[in-house]
Formats: C-alpha cells, structure tokens, sequence
C-alpha cells in the first residue's frame, strides 16, 4: 500500500507541475480531472485559468448539456474557485435529471448538487437519495447494489453522504441498508480498472468521515481462542479505513456456552491495552469448547454495526489417567490379568488375543487444567500389523460414567482384520480442535490369534489380478419365418384397399378436371409424394434425426406450396362466384 501511495504521490507531481507550465485547458472532462488533483507540494490556485476556459465551463451549465457535462462543469468551476450561480446550476441540473433518469446519471447529479451553495434549495435533489436506493437489488439479505456494478454502487455511497454532510440532512439509508452496502463494495479484494479502486476507496473515505453513519470494525488479535496459556480474547475496533478508534467502550454482553446454552458472563467491560482491548475470559474457568460471545462498541451515536457475534474457542489440554490393559479368558475360568499404563510410556511385554481369550483396553480422559472429565470428538483404536503394515482403527466409546473401553474378541472382529494373524501394535488416537495436545500413543503390541480354516488363502490373493473365464453368451435362436404364402396373402390384404380405390375411381369416374398444373400445385403434389417416400426410406434407411431434418425441408416446401395453390383456388372461386352474379344482374336487366 506504502508503494502504491508513493506511486500515485510522484504521478500527481508530474501532473501538476505540467499543470503549472502549461495552464488549463481542454474538453470539460480534462478540465474536471485537473481542478481535483488536489496533491502536496502543488498549489493549484497558482494555475492560470484562462478565460476562455472559464467561458466552457460556464456555457457547460444550461439545460442543453448532459448531467455529465454540467457535472464536470460544476465541479471545475468549485474545484478552481470561480464563482458560480447555484440556483442557475440547481435548475438546468433538475430540468436535465428529469429527462435522464440513469442511475449514474442521478448519482452524478447528487455530487454536482454537493458543490452548490447551501442556499440554495437542494431538497430535490436530496430525494433522490431515497430513489435510488430503492432501485437496488437485494441480493440475498447480505449485499445491496445495483444492476450496473460495484463501481457504481461505491459512487452512490460516496456521493450520498457527501450531499447529506452538505445539506446537513440524515440520508434515507437505514441501518442495515449501509451493512449490507458495505458488504457488496467491499466483497472484492481485486480490482479490474483503476477507477473501480478509486470508487471504493472513495466509498470507504465517505463511510469513515461523515456525520451520520459510521461503521466500525471489530476484528480479534489473530484467532479468536483462548487458553490457560494464552487467557486473554484481544480485540481491535477500526472504522472502515482500518484507522484505529481507541476512544470507545468497549463490552461483553454475554457469553454463551454453544452446547449448553449456558451463559457463563455477562456484562464485563475490555479494558484498553494500547490499540487493543482485552478481556481475561479464563478467569471465570470456562470448560472447554465453543462460546457465543455477543460485544458491542459505544462512543459514538453515529456508529452503526456495533453489536457483533463472535465465536471463541477456549482450548485446553487433555490427560489420560486410569489406562489398563486386560486378557480375559472367555470361559471366565481364569481371573483376568490386568495391566496398568501410565502416558507416555508403553506397556512391557506383549498381550494375546485368539479363539480363548480376548483383549480389553479402558482408560478415562481429563482436562489436564481443571481435572474435568473429557469427551473428545476424536478417540480411536488403532492395531498396525507389524509385518505386513495392515491397519485396523475402531473407534472407542465412553460409557455412562465416562470410561472408555475397548474388547477385541477375535470371533466377532475376524472379518476386519481378513483372519490375518500376527503382532499388532496398538496406538490410541485422541483428538479435538479444542485441544492443544493431540495424543498419539503407542500402548501396547497385541498378537493375534485366528483359527487355521478362517486364514486367507495365498493362492487366492495371488490369482486377484489374472484374467477372468470369458463369458459366452447364448443367444435365442431366431423363431421360424411363416411359409411364403402366408407372408404373400397378408401383403395382398394390406394392398387391397388401394386396389379398391382405384376400382371405385376408375367405375364412378375421378374428377381431375380442377387439377392446376401451376408450379405451386405441381410443387405441392411433390413434395406431399416425397413425405410418404421418406417415410419408407425412414424404415429401411434412416434414424428419426435424419428423417427429422428431411422431413423439415420438404415440409415446409409443401407447406408454402400448398398455401399458394389453395389462395390461387380460392381467387379463382371467388371470381367465378362474382362473374356468375355478375351475368345473372346482367340477365335480370
């Protein structure tokens, strides 16, 4: 950012030593951008405006201009410090809006009315405040912005509270219309032009320094945890331009524990540590979890946003106490041999596992600060073969008085270890995101019995990659065709009715007489005999998508054919009907 600024500081320097050397002068847009590179070591009062200038810009302002033209104009003219006819501008302005109804345009016409004289009567001007934000889109309750872009929503926020802060005029944007404002504006962390940049940075300027709305900002210290190493929640409060704001209060309404509902404090003020302000959460001995806190910031009546929600982990350390390790025969007629492991250490010796006996693992979890019983989220049984790198993870549960345990009965659990006999490591997996310490352990190593019949074949392992038996499919042979007499009296039957046709044509006698040979009638008869030949080709040929695309272009063909023949048939009908009227008139006469 330091770069960027140093950038833009030695670009306006060039910019306005040119300035200095040369004079103003150019089309309205030039002369707009010139009266505002109000930089540092450049005295614009130094340079010479030229009459000529003056007479554009004062010209610029008359209801033959755009809003863009009269708002460049304007805001040249108060750039520069050359009088200028407020209530003149105010008019050609309003007759102007009236007829562009934009939204930039109206937004254009909001900054123009900022450099007017307070006088003058600015009012509805003002009211278009409330008409454009009407015409924003609601997107999802989270952001508001227009159609056009976030460009031209950062100008509307700018050019908002720069009128309102003018006029003196709370703008009609409520509360949680300027959040969701800010949360379209500022939802890009890149920008595509440098005038986009500039918008929004505009936007965040008016946002910081106004006199009615100020949104503040309340980010943690790094994650929001805390811990008995690290007891204290540290907030900073910044205004929109990340400028800091340690003239404030700032306090915890509640906290509230996430899964008892639970509120562990209430209304206990951060106390200001240099630009931070903290809060010692570990006093009131917090279990560890997940909490609500709710904060809010008070200082100011202009500051809006001020409530937040914050989640805060308190994370601890978790112990392992009461860990032992058990054979047990499954008759019951030997007394269990027990082991008692202390963490880290790892048992001396190995256990047994197999058709007589099985292996019991118990142990109970605590918080190491408090000395609380614990229920992680994460606690697993992990056995490694020793030999063949083969894993097997269980996961343990905790009964009702919050003791763990584990039983590995080689009968019952044959299949998740493929009755793969040998030595097995056995690690203890204990995680949670609210732990600092996540265990694993190397208890204890486990040989494990599986009867001879339940071991896994070598062969068949071997042989899991080679080819397999080719299928042969048998196919039902095809039904015998009927006898050629048949097939040739069915086809005569279906024929026969045609054949009946022509027989009645030929005795009663077909009227061919209206038959046309114009080309649409010949065309029509065409195409409407071609159809019926691409429906053959279609069963012996072609797909429906082939014949779709045929039938397409001959129908349409038949169809301006046929329109054409019968409109030609019904001018003849209707001038025979008319010269038959007209002979019987005749007649009468």
């Amino acid at each position: 950012c330091m770069a960027h600024a140093q950038s833009c500081v030695f670009l306006l320097s060039q910019t306005c030593s040119v300035l200095l050397q040369e004079g103003i002068s150019g089309d309205l847009k030039t002369i707009f951008f010139s009266s505002v590179n109000h930089c540092h070591p450049c005295a614009l009062p130094q340079v010479t405006i030229s009459n000529e200038t003056r007479e554009l810009l004062l010209a610029a302002v008359s209801e033959d201009s755009s809003v863009t033209q009269i708002f460049h104009a304007v805001g040249a003219l108060s750039g520069f410090g050359l009088p200028l006819a407020s209530q003149e501008a105010l008019s050609a302005l309003s007759a102007r809006l009236s007829k562009e109804e934009s939204v930039l345009a109206t937004i254009q016409a909001l900054e123009t009315a900022s450099h007017l004289s307070q006088q003058a009567d600015l009012s509805s001007i003002v009211e278009e405040i409330e008409d454009l934000v009407a015409r924003l889109d609601d997107l999802g309750g989270v952001y508001l912005q227009f159609e056009e872009g976030i460009e031209t929503t950062a100008l509307f926020v700018a050019a908002a509270y720069k009128l309102s802060d003018h006029v003196g005029t709370e703008p009609a944007i409520k509360e949680d219309q300027v959040i969701q404002l800010m949360n379209a504006i500022f939802s890009k962390k890149n920008f595509e032009t440098l005038s986009e940049a500039f918008s929004i940075a505009r936007a965040a300027g008016a946002l910081s320094q106004n006199r009615f709305h100020l949104p503040i900002i309340i980010v943690p210290d790094g994650p929001a945890a805390v811990s008995h190493h690290q007891p204290l929640l540290r907030l900073q409060v910044t205004n929109v331009m990340s400028q800091l704001l340690t003239q404030v209060s700032v306090k915890l309404d509640q906290a509230k524990s996430v899964s008892s509902k639970a509120t562990v404090l209430q209304q206990l003020p951060f106390t200001l540590s240099g630009d931070f302000f903290e809060l010692n959460f570990m006093n009131v001995k917090p279990a560890s979890g997940y909490y609500d806190f709710s904060i809010s910031v008070d200082g100011d009546k202009r500051f809006i946003a001020n409530k937040v929600e914050l989640k805060v982990k308190v994370s601890t350390e978790v112990g392992i106490t009461n860990v032992d390790l058990s054979t047990v025969d499954k008759d019951q007629s030997i007394a269990p041999k027990t082991t008692r492991v202390a963490y880290p250490a790892k048992a001396k010796g190995s256990f047994t596992a197999d058709s007589h006996q099985n292996f019991a693992l118990s142990f109970q979890l605590i918080d190491v600060n408090s000395g609380a019983e614990l229920i992680p989220h994460q606690t697993f049984v992990r056995l490694h073969n020793q030999k063949t790198g083969q894993e097997v993870v269980f996961v343990a549960e905790p009964d009702s008085k919050n003791v763990y345990k584990f039983e590995l009965d080689t009968s019952e659990r044959k299949t998740e270890f493929d009755s793969a006999s040998g030595t097995y490591t056995l690690y203890l997996i204990i995680g949670d995101a609210t732990l600092e310490n996540p265990i694993l352990w190397n208890v204890a190593d486990v040989v494990i019995t599986f009867p001879e019949e339940d071991a896994p074949s070598t062969v068949q392992s071997k042989n899991l990659f080679v080819p397999k038996p080719e299928i042969q499919h048998l196919f039902r042979e095809p039904e015998k065709r009927p006898p050629t007499v048949v097939s040739n009296t069915f086809t005569a039957l279906v024929l026969s009715p045609l054949l009946l046709l022509l027989i009645l044509w030929i005795k009663i006698g077909a009227n061919i007489s209206n038959f046309s040979f114009a080309p649409s009638t010949i065309v029509f008869h065409l195409g409407h005999a071609a159809m019926l030949g691409l429906m053959y080709v279609y069963w012996t040929q072609l797909n429906m998508f082939q014949t779709l695309k045929y039938l397409a272009i001959l129908g349409g063909i038949t169809f301006l054919a046929g329109n054409r023949m019968l409109a030609q048939k019904a001018v003849k009908r209707i001038a025979a009907e008319q010269s038959s009227r007209l002979a019987k008139y005749r007649t009468l006469r």
